[in-house]
């Protein structure tokens, strides 16, 4: 297992990962270091056909306070090429985040600013706390969300993410719900119960399945009619139907029973 610095990276017997952001001591906020950790670590997570889903988690009071001021600082001081790979790393870093072949939900407390708020808008889904406070603060300080910008324009639509870029205003996780970045809140002394019922809810469903729909989804997008689309759709589930666990589960349902992935992992 790779050992990293500012992650740390758990896997779960019942076939899951979760992936810690690991510097309490800084709110997880992102340097360099940390964005080339995570580029690594999505590429292990990906090429590990056994992981049926990925949580994204923040160690300590904060899932993740934007990016880090001595990172910053650095940054202020290099040329435009200088700079312009560093927003290529964060890019690279979004995009493989989005495009992980299998499903990932963010768990989220305190401070979720700046990056952050691409972190969790590129995840499938996300639940938090009450209490947690997002912000696109960029603005602030005469910058801009930009790298991160088509991922949360996905998860608050353009109107929402023009408001929250514009003003940097701050929200918390009931109005994130409402917005349709968090799927659920809970209270804080919550998160932990509310986290393991969500795990408890992917562990029923077929592993293949969930990856499929996903890479699915992901090419239907709007939902914009096409012919090949159309001969998409009918081939993703002709193909699942004849697949080892769409029998399974086909099967289970008609047998009344558990299928094998339920009965495994419990």
């Amino acid at each position: 297992m790779t050992d990293f610095t500012t992650l740390h990276l758990e896997h779960d017997p019942r076939g899951f990962a979760t992936l810690w952001l690991n510097r309490p001591d800084k709110h997880n906020a992102f340097n360099a270091e940390m964005i080339g950790e995570l580029i690594q670590a999505l590429d292990l997570i990906a090429a590990d056909a056994s992981l049926r889903f990925l949580l994204l988690r923040g160690r300590g009071k904060h899932f993740c306070a934007g990016a880090d001021l001595a990172w910053m600082q650095q940054a202020a001081g290099l040329d435009y090429d200088a700079n312009l790979r560093d927003a290529q790393q964060l890019a690279e870093l979004m995009y493989r985040l989005a495009e992980l072949p299998m499903p990932t939900l963010a768990v989220v407390q305190g401070a979720v600013f700046g990056g952050a708020v691409g972190l969790v808008s590129c995840c499938d889904m996300a639940i938090g706390t009450h209490d947690s406070l997002f912000a696109l603060s960029e603005v602030r300080i005469g910058l801009a969300p930009a790298v991160i910008s088509p991922f949360v324009v996905q998860a608050l639509g353009e109107r929402a993410t023009r408001r929250y870029a514009l003003t940097a205003e701050r929200f918390d996780g009931p109005c994130a719900r409402e917005l349709g970045l968090l799927a659920a809140t809970c209270a804080a002394d919550e998160l932990d119960a509310q986290c393991h019922r969500w795990i408890a809810q992917l562990l029923q469903n077929s592993p293949q399945a969930m990856r499929v729909s996903k890479r699915l989804l992901r090419d239907v997008g709007s939902g914009a009619l096409s012919a090949d689309l159309r001969a998409r759709t009918e081939a993703d589930i002709a193909g699942l139907r004849v697949s080892a666990e769409g029998q399974e589960g086909l099967n289970a349902f008609l047998e009344k029973r558990q299928p094998s992935w339920q009965e495994s992992h419990p």
